[in-house]
């Protein structure tokens, strides 16, 4: 397909002298408008207006522009239908055989904080979807590019031949339509979200982020995808310093450690093992906290996705690689640890810029045989001012302190979920199993410490009162629990006859 026009409006100026230099050099004429046709004369390259090939100007403040039988007879016209080429005779129309267009930047703008709705609505683009998708549609003889990133391929197949091949032109298009798609999408669900329901449809719009060598097994082919108008994701702001390339599980893992990670703000640790947190601990220092996480339960720790909420030093960074570290997550390295950390080939060293993964109404999702499932993402924790203490003994300071931390690990275990914990640190963590009272007992299994003296916390009510009485036999003080079984009296009753405290929140945390 030779090029003989071009049409050029882009929002985004990057790269377009390079593009409008080749092209001019290959005497393809250029139409332009606006702010684009501006930028082109100040280059010193020649333009025709927009205005001047449709013998009308803008109009309605810029809102109309290209939307002209002129603008799109040139880009839709089939040269192979003999009643095209008569509308375009009759009608004056010269063909577009190349559409160079980028789009409003509402992705970018809904993602603002302050924007106000007419900001949003003046930035939805209307003439350009429609020449992309014009050009698209009629790829058998127009290119359209929509981005920077594909000036280059595009000016040297030009270069080199003069022309662009269909299998260019059908790639350029496919693009073209994802584009629109995800653009459209982006805007239906900005006004689907302002509604506050669960809109009739649910459109998205990914981007690939990265391959991954495999998914969850070797068998299995995976990718990660970042979704477009979030203002943060699971990598953003985030630099890999050394080491392999993520993998699927370790992106799996880094993301419930993350979110777990983001329920502190004094020094913390979360290490991650197959999904699930192994051992999380707050201290006086970050080092601290990573040796109470690390000796909560070392076997599993050992290779496991391991995040800080402080920088890690010297002292810190030696004793890390002394062990094997699947993933390593902080928001800074001093540069000797750095160089101890290195000396592990494989270990995947991540610096995190962003202190918090933190998108306001974010949704849920989980896919399912044809379909998903969508909800309300679990973002909230509940505070002790909501809590009440159900038992005739209240919790002591040091034991509220320890029940809140263990309420806030728990909402990030699978359930059935049970944590123990003692001076803000698990003591064991019983985990996915099908009878609550056995993930009590696995927790009691699993601790490397004594459990006297422990607190204890679960994700849903306790059925019967055989949970909490394992947990009295063995040590633990405190509960707090969501309440709300039929048999929340036996279960008081049992704790009031041992003497401990149980506090209810009102909530539950199922994690499945």
């Amino acid at each position: 397909m030779k090029v003989r026009r071009a049409l050029i409006s882009v929002s985004d100026k990057a790269g377009l002298a390079e593009l409008a230099k080749v092209l001019v050099d290959l005497g393809i004429e250029i139409l332009s408008t606006g702010g684009t046709a501006v930028a082109l004369e100040g280059m010193g390259l020649p333009v025709t207006s927009v205005d001047s090939v449709t013998g009308h100007p803008e109009i309605l403040g810029g809102r109309v522009k290209t939307l002209h039988p002129k603008i799109h007879g040139g880009i839709l016209a089939r040269e192979d239908v003999p009643s095209d080429m008569a509308d375009m005779e009759a009608s004056e129309i010269g063909p577009i055989d190349l559409v160079v267009v980028n789009l409003y930047p509402f992705e970018q703008w809904v993602q603002r904080r302050g924007v106000t709705h007419q900001d949003l609505i003046e930035k939805i683009d209307i003439g350009g979807p429609t020449m992309v998708r014009a050009a698209a549609k009629n790829h058998a003889r127009v290119a359209v590019v929509t981005s920077p990133s594909q000036y280059a391929a595009v000016c040297d197949e030009l270069q080199r031949s003069g022309e662009l091949g269909d299998e260019t032109r059908f790639a350029l298009a496919a693009r073209a339509f994802q584009l629109t798609a995800r653009y459209d999408a982006s805007i239906a669900n900005w006004m689907a979200e302002a509604e506050g329901e669960f809109p009739d449809q649910l459109l998205f719009g990914y981007d690939k982020a990265l391959d991954v060598s495999y998914g969850e097994n070797p068998h299995q082919r995976g990718a990660y995808y970042t979704e477009r108008g979030a203002r943060t994701h699971l990598l953003s702001r985030v630099d890999k310093l050394h080491g392999k390339d993520l993998s699927f599980n370790n992106l799996l893992d880094l993301d419930g450690a993350r979110r777990l990670l983001s329920e502190f703000e004094v020094p913390a640790c979360v290490i991650v093992k197959h999904n699930n947190p192994c051992g999380v601990a707050c201290g006086q220092d970050v080092r601290s906290a990573y040796v109470r996480a690390r000796d909560a339960d070392p076997i599993s720790a050992y290779g496991g996705v391991i995040v800080l909420n402080r920088a890690v030093d010297a002292a810190l960074g030696e004793l890390l690689a002394s062990t094997f570290v699947e993933v390593l997550l902080a928001p800074g390295y001093e540069a000797s640890a750095l160089e101890a950390l290195t000396r592990k080939p494989n270990t995947r060293i991540l610096i995190n810029h962003e202190r918090r993964l933190n998108n306001p109404g974010e949704r849920d999702v989980r896919r399912v045989v044809g379909g998903l499932l969508v909800q309300d993402r679990d973002a909230e924790t509940e505070e002790r001012a909501v809590m009440s203490v159900v038992t005739a003994r209240n919790p002591t300071e040091q034991e509220w302190g320890d029940l809140l931390f263990a309420w806030r690990v728990c909402k990030h275990v699978k359930s059935n979920a049970i944590i123990l914990a003692k001076d803000l640190a698990t003591v064991g963590i019983g985990a996915g199993q099908m009878s609550r009272v056995d993930s009590v007992r696995l927790s009691i299994d699993k601790a490397q410490f004594p459990v006297e003296g422990s607190v204890l916390a679960s994700d849903a009510f306790f059925p019967f009162a055989d949970g909490p009485e394992a947990a009295v036999k063995a040590g633990v003080t405190a509960i707090v629990q969501p309440g709300g079984s039929i048999r929340d009296s036996e279960v008081v009753a049992a704790c009031d006859e041992a003497g401990l405290a149980m506090v209810f929140t009102d909530r539950r945390h199922f994690r499945h």
